[in-house]
């Protein structure tokens, strides 16, 4: 069995917008506080991003322990079993995490939609549709690896779980690392698309922005 590191673009967080002061805002105006509500609520998300990375190799270093390990050390394989099962559900935790940050940024983003009808200008309109529409398949492709992910866990549970049986046959844990890196696959796959539609999503953000006449200034 071998982790994979997830590598999972963000949204772009930092960015200075400059607005003439007035009392009422344009809908673009509100639109633009909508889509950088929606950046900082996943703030969340990136922390648990770096700690889920860290939790990942140290669960990888006690697996590396355990498989150079022989039947006559059981009672170690046991201890970094155990050890690699705590690790997990830290990783439920922080996925769990992660999750709420994702869920709390859709409901703030999704609130442009009302604004959608209101934008006058048709070219900015179908920027901002074909933006809503991409950022909503970002969020759907999050649901896709987060549930690929949290089958990967059960399967890691389960052979942490395998490990402590002493009369475990070889072919019931051929089986389940097997099981383990096919669920990564997936892992991977949902993984590729998140990340295709964050880097749509913000390629349309610009467009939105520079079609605006909102003056931007993008950090990468």
């Amino acid at each position: 069995m071998h982790f994979k590191k997830l590598l999972l673009l963000i949204l772009s967080i930092s960015l200075m917008v400059l607005f003439t002061a007035c009392n009422s805002q344009s809908t673009e105006e509100q639109i633009h506080n909508h889509l950088e509500e929606a950046v900082t609520l996943e703030e969340e998300f990136e922390k648990q991003q770096s700690e889920i990375t860290d939790l990942e190799l140290k669960e990888q270093e006690i697996y590396n322990q355990i498989i150079d390990l022989g039947m006559d050390d059981f009672e170690t394989i046991k201890e970094l079993s155990n050890q690699a099962l705590e690790i997990i559900e830290q990783r439920k935790e922080k996925i769990g995490l992660e999750k709420d940050s994702i869920v709390s940024s859709k409901e703030e983003f999704n609130e442009i939609e009302a604004l959608l009808d209101d934008i006058e200008n048709q070219e900015l309109k179908d920027i901002t549709e074909s933006m809503y529409e991409v950022m909503n398949n970002r969020y759907s492709a999050y649901e896709d690896l987060n549930g690929a992910y949290t089958e990967s866990l059960k399967l890691e549970q389960e052979l942490y779980e395998l490990l402590q049986q002493e009369d475990l046959e070889q072919d019931r844990l051929t089986d389940q690392i097997n099981s383990i890196n096919k669920s990564y696959e997936q892992v991977l796959h949902s993984n590729e698309a998140f990340n295709n539609y964050t880097v749509e999503y913000n390629e349309f953000k610009k467009e939105f922005y520079e079609t605006a006449d909102i003056a931007v200034s993008f950090e990468e």
